[in-house]
């Protein structure tokens, strides 16, 4: 049984995280979300938030599970004998990072690989630094994220109507709508 690891903040979690580890899960046997409990800069959810949305978010997929960790991702990895860690790339400097943590991942274990996964197309624009940006200013970003995550922003940024697209007549974003 192969397992990997899909390390990270998820502050929050957006599609494009649950893009990589969608399609990780038909790749690897399991995966397992792990959700960085302290990290070295400021968040907008607490860990337990955090956590709570993650699991949420992957709850239809059968083999992906969601927990925390704080030290080092290697060694989180060697805890759940994940033998594969894998990382979302959405442009070249996602690229250009994660080849120089790889790079320190392989010497500090060399035993787990790497497995880097290009965001989909549709969502190589989005993190959640732009989301929570967009977010705070009441911006629309009800493509980027699922309910549960707009609900939580809008609690967390006092805002009721902010994550709601505009629908025509017809029920359909014009937004996305495609004429032609």
């Amino acid at each position: 049984m192969t397992r990997a690891l899909y390390p990270g903040t998820f502050d929050p979690i957006h599609h494009g995280h649950i893009d990589i580890a969608s399609r990780a899960s038909l790749i690897f046997d399991e995966v397992i979300v792990a959700v960085y409990d302290a990290p070295p800069k400021k968040l907008l959810f607490t860990t337990e938030e955090r956590l709570a949305l993650a699991k949420e978010a992957f709850a239809h997929l059968v083999n992906v599970r969601v927990t925390t960790y704080t030290g080092l991702t290697v060694e989180c990895a060697r805890q759940l004998q994940a033998q594969v860690m894998i990382r979302g790339l959405r442009h070249v400097t996602d690229f250009e990072k994660e080849y120089q943590v790889g790079m320190a991942n392989r010497q500090l274990a060399g035993d787990i690989e790497l497995c880097c996964l290009f965001c989909s197309i549709n969502y190589a624009y989005v993190s959640s630094t732009i989301l929570k940006e967009v977010a705070s200013l009441g911006g629309d970003y009800a493509y980027w994220t699922p309910p549960h995550v707009q609900q939580a922003l809008q609690h967390k940024f006092g805002q009721r109507q902010a994550a709601i697209t505009p629908q025509d007549s017809s029920g359909r974003n014009p937004k996305l709508s495609h004429h032609g």
